[in-house]
Formats: C-alpha cells, structure tokens, sequence
C-alpha cells in the first residue's frame, strides 16, 4: 500500500524545503513520489522548481482553494488520480493557512483503498513559533494532529528557545516525535501512524486570508526586489515573486517570510504561469500590489 504525507506549517516556515528534500531522497532510494501541490496563488510556481527533480507527469498543482474545505474534493480526486508506482509515496503539501486538524477528518474519508491512511508532518519554524501575535492559534493548531513534528532554523536560536519550544510542543501534541529537519529521513516516513491526539477547535475562518497576483515585469536591479517588498505593509504575511533582473538571462525567485526576511535565488528554468508576484495576507489586492510595484520601480531608478 501506498504512503500519504501531508505536510502542513504556517508560511515561511519552510515546508517547500523539506517537500524538496524528501523528493530528492525518495529519488535516491528509488522510490517514486509523485507530489501535490497546495497554495492560495499560482501553486504551479513551486512545483515548476520540483520538476529538474521529478517527471512533471508526477506533479500536481492546486492552486486558489482551501484544501481543508472548499478544495478538499478536488484534492481527494486528485490524489485517487494517482497512478499506480512500485514503491510510491504521495507527497501533499498544504498552503501556510491551512486548517490542519479539519484537513486530516476531511481526507480521511473517500481515498482509494490502495494507500494508506494519511499522516501529517507539521514544520515548525523555531525562530518565529508562537510569535506571530493574532495568528499564533493557526499555528498552534496546524500541529496538534500531527504524527511528527520537524524543527527548522534551529541555528538561529540558542538552546534555551529549543528547549522551550519543544516543551511547547509537547504539550500541545504529547503523541507526536519532534526532530530536527538535517534527521528526517524518507524510510522513517511508512512506519509512522496517523496521529490519535485529540485537537482544539479552531473557528474556520481563522484560516481564510486574502491573496492576489498581478504580472511582474523585469526589475532593474536587486535592490528593486528590497524596495518591492518593503513597500508592502506587514500584514502581507507571505510575499513571492518571480522575475528578470537587469539584463540578466535567467529568472530570479525572490520571497518575504512573515518575520520581514527577504530570500532571493537563482530560479531554474522558466515559470510556466509567467513572471508573477504573489502575496497572502489581510489586505492582499491587485490595487495594493500595482502600488507597491510602482512605488518600488520609482525607488529604485
């Protein structure tokens, strides 16, 4: 039978980068993922990045619903559309809002006999847990249900935060195994059970933001992207962007995490979808990103 893994974890807190290395590993042991995509807006982004790693026939991007209710049809469809792989894993990974607990009841029920019941791995940023002042009860509850807890930017904290945080964990999820990122490993993945832990309701639409896209043009320079991002308000929790800059020739991705960091690399290939910024957070809207843009072009000449 076959594995789902869901990966859940507020934005920023890097599920594309775990998602990234369980591909690779799985490739490694020769397995055959096959990956499922989740995100507000232009989900084809990041799975653009995964196909130097992965057939694109075994990639699947949902993109402007809420997997764990208004998407959760088109999901369970998408994941009973999987084709049959020896040694197969189903990868999913869900957007940084996401109602974790309501997504595991939901997926639960109506998934083809073949894979097993689905397990959730929460990624949990370590700097910024529970710092993120009317959002820390989402992101307490996307790892209440969760079989195994992973701990990333554990370098930019001393041991006291690991050990608080930890401890918080614990108690929140006292089933759950809690690990750094640099231990997972993909054979760890099958053994581990669906989590039994009983979850604290959360009022759904805790879980619903506003997101926008508009096209980007090529910037004239790096510190465009700077200008760009700074000039987008900090309720604008999630911002990325895909783009040329200067007369280079090849694609820049850049994106802002909720604690105000700015991540900028080199983008392999070409985005399908077209040169986009994306933004999640309240007040996301055309109108507030053309502005942005504008001001940052202007900043920057």
């Amino acid at each position: 039978m076959e594995a789902i893994v869901v990966i859940v974890g507020f934005l920023g807190a890097g599920k594309t980068t775990l998602l990234k290395k369980l591909v690779n590993n799985a490739v490694e042991k020769q397995w055959q993922p096959f990956v499922v995509l989740n995100d507000y807006e232009n989900a084809q982004l990041d799975t653009d990045q995964l196909s130097d790693d992965i057939d694109p026939q075994y990639l699947k991007a949902l993109s402007g619903s809420c997997i764990c209710c208004s998407g959760i049809t088109e999901l369970r469809e998408a994941v009973n559309r999987i084709p049959k792989r020896e040694k197969g894993i189903t990868l999913i990974e869900a957007n940084g809002t996401t109602d974790a607990c309501s997504l595991m009841g939901f997926l639960g029920v109506g998934i083809n006999e073949r894979f097993l019941p689905p397990i959730q791995i929460s990624v949990v940023d370590i700097k910024n847990w529970q710092l993120r002042a009317e959002h820390n009860e989402l992101e307490a509850n996307q790892v209440q249900v969760s079989s195994l807890i992973v701990l990333t930017h554990e370098n930019s904290v001393d041991k006291s935060r690991i050990n608080d945080v930890k401890a918080q964990l614990s108690s929140l999820n006292p089933s759950a195994n809690i690990i750094s990122s640099d231990t997972l490993d993909l054979e760890q993945l099958p053994e581990v059970t669906p989590s039994q832990n009983q979850a604290e309701h959360l009022e759904h639409h805790k879980a619903h933001w506003a997101s926008s896209s508009i096209d980007l043009p090529p910037l004239p320079s790096y510190a465009a992207i700077k200008e760009l991002c700074n000039a987008l308000p900090n309720s604008i929790l999630r911002v990325k962007g895909c783009t040329i800059i200067g007369s280079e020739p090849h694609y820049t991705y850049f994106e802002r995490c909720p604690d105000g960091e700015i991540y900028v690399r080199r983008y392999n290939g070409e985005p399908t979808t077209g040169a986009k910024l994306l933004t999640i957070g309240p007040g996301s809207s055309t109108l507030l990103l053309n502005t942005a843009l504008n001001n940052a072009l202007s900043g920057a000449t």
